[in-house]
């Protein structure tokens, strides 16, 4: 009952920085706290097949378990600043990570397709503020002259999770049961849940009751939840062609509007909108939203166009993949010692270069591509990565006034995570569509007068095909190389991304941390 005692309202002292070995503990564990959350993001996602199988529904129902993790935590991320004044930020971090336990094991219990989606969706829902508050803790716990190590670990943290997460889950799924890529969460959580209890007992940030913005919750609510749906199901419907996905961008749209003006003008909003009057904080969110957003878009077109046309299994192109974590790991934790010499800017630039640079490199690919270039292309984009996002938050979130931080850390990953959403919806859509205008442009070439063409057809008929057989085989390579210039034009579309995201990391002004 003592791991309980952060649920007893009693005095607190204020949430002061720690000095020494206390560090340590703390830091591994909100980090870890918030790998649990970012993990659960990505390590269903292979196992919906067998899920299905195993409850009895199709794969396209079984898809409903993302999204009801996914929608319910991108409402309560914005959430997260008026959670925080109410009840404290340790309070809610802990209680928030005692109910994603008692979820998670729920979810791996569940006995049908229905009470999964059920516990899926609270889950999400009592997740929304670990991802914020680990944020914003860490930068509150340590002394300002360090913070930028404490964001490099969490950056390091959010960065690995969702790389491992199908890896995790696709040998948990084949090697024991499904329900442990949710157990799992259960005794890591706890000893997490220790470690804070005690280790931050007594301390809090002072809170404040404030009423609450029904209106506001409302309004974001029908704000986030259509425009996740429409992400969700937007490629399986076809988009705007199918009434439920129109009728979805609607609502979505008058929401929207409806709680900016609302929330602009109420006394106490459920999500504060003043921040963005920070041209720090407006820059840095911009950045963080549109360049992870390209980032993103790449980090889930690639491995699928390594197994859809590259004829990679999963686990290999997972391996072509992997030194984009493995570069994050290794060079995060020492540009987080460095960073208070250099403005943060030049960082964030020498990632949007080299992100730039990962993409242009993309643009000359072919279909006789090896997995070499590919490691070392992931490796540069790896690299990239760990220096993007630590600089930004030191511009845009650390120079807060500290009771601001998790409505801004909320709000903040809140974008992020819509900047993924869009291009995690839209980058295969966009793959798919463009290869059909490349495959259309390739067909009208091939023709009995195409010189080409003949001796290709020759060849394979000498070869001992059949005409039906030859003509297949040439319609699939057809078929491979408009997808493999589908790919080279989406990375030219992404250099240019990243080059107007340099433009606005340089509309910030730096601001040098005080020691202490």
């Amino acid at each position: 009952m003592k791991a309980l005692s952060f649920l007893r309202r009693g005095p607190t002292s204020p949430l002061e920085p720690l000095h020494g070995a206390a560090l340590i503990p703390i830091a591994m564990a909100i980090s870890i706290a918030n790998f649990m959350q970012t993990l659960d993001l990505t390590i269903a996602n292979v196992a919906v097949p067998t899920i299905s199988g195993d409850l009895g529904v199709s794969p396209d129902m079984g898809t409903w378990m993302l999204t009801c993790f996914a929608t319910p935590l991108a409402i309560t991320l914005p959430l997260t600043g008026w959670l925080a004044q109410r009840f404290g930020q340790v309070r809610l971090f802990c209680v928030s990570l005692a109910l994603f336990i008692l979820t998670s094991a729920l979810c791996g219990v569940a006995p049908n397709f229905e009470t999964l989606l059920l516990f899926r969706a609270l889950q999400g829902a009592v997740s929304g503020p670990l991802t914020a508050l680990s944020q914003a803790l860490l930068i509150a716990v340590f002394p300002a002259a360090r913070r930028n190590v404490a964001l490099a670990v969490w950056q390091t943290t959010t960065f690995v999770a969702p790389v491992l997460g199908p890896i995790a889950g696709g040998w948990i799924t084949d090697n024991i049961s499904w329900p442990w890529i949710f157990y799992i969460n259960v005794p890591t959580g706890i000893a997490v849940l220790l470690i804070l209890t005690r280790g931050l007992a007594g301390r809090d940030n002072p809170t404040r009751r404030l009423p609450v913005d029904a209106v506001g919750l409302v309004l974001l609510a029908l704000t986030f939840g259509s425009l996740q749906l429409i992400f969700d199901r937007g490629q399986t419907l076809d988009w705007f062609s199918a009434t439920p996905i129109r009728v979805l961008a609607v609502i979505c749209a008058i929401s929207f509007i409806a709680l900016v003006m609302w929330e602009l003008t109420d006394e106490h909003p459920i999500v504060d909108l003043r921040l963005f009057a920070d041209r720090n904080f407006l820059a840095g969110t911009v950045a963080v939203t549109v360049g992870f957003g390209a980032y993103y878009g790449a980090l889930v077109l690639v491995p699928l166009w390594l197994q859809t046309e590259q004829g990679y299994t999963a686990t290999w192109a997972g391996i072509a993949t992997a030194p984009l974590g493995i570069a994050g790991i290794l060079i995060a934790p020492v540009i987080g010692r460095i960073q208070h010499r250099v403005d943060p800017r030049w960082f964030a630039t020498a990632a949007l270069v080299g992100w730039g640079a990962a993409s242009f490199w993309r643009t000359g690919f072919n279909t006789e591509v090896t997995i070499d270039e590919i490691g070392w292309n992931s490796l540069l984009m790896g690299a990239a990565t760990a220096l993007f996002v630590t600089p930004l938050v030191s511009l845009s979130i650390a120079a807060l006034p500290r009771e601001r931080l998790p409505a801004a850390s909320g709000l903040q990953n809140a974008l992020r995570r819509i900047g993924t959403s869009t291009a995690t919806a839209l980058a295969p859509t966009y793959f798919e569509r463009r290869s059909r205008v490349h495959s259309t442009y390739l067909i009208e070439r091939i023709t009995p007068f195409n010189r080409s063409f003949s001796e290709w057809f020759d060849t394979l008929r000498h070869a001992g095909m059949s005409t039906d057989g030859a003509l297949a085989s040439i319609a699939r390579a057809v078929d491979v190389q408009a997808h493999m210039l589908a790919l080279n034009d989406f990375s030219a579309g992404c250099t240019v991304l990243f080059a107007a995201t340099l433009a606005v990391v340089w509309a910030t002004r730096y601001r040098r941390a005080e020691r202490g």
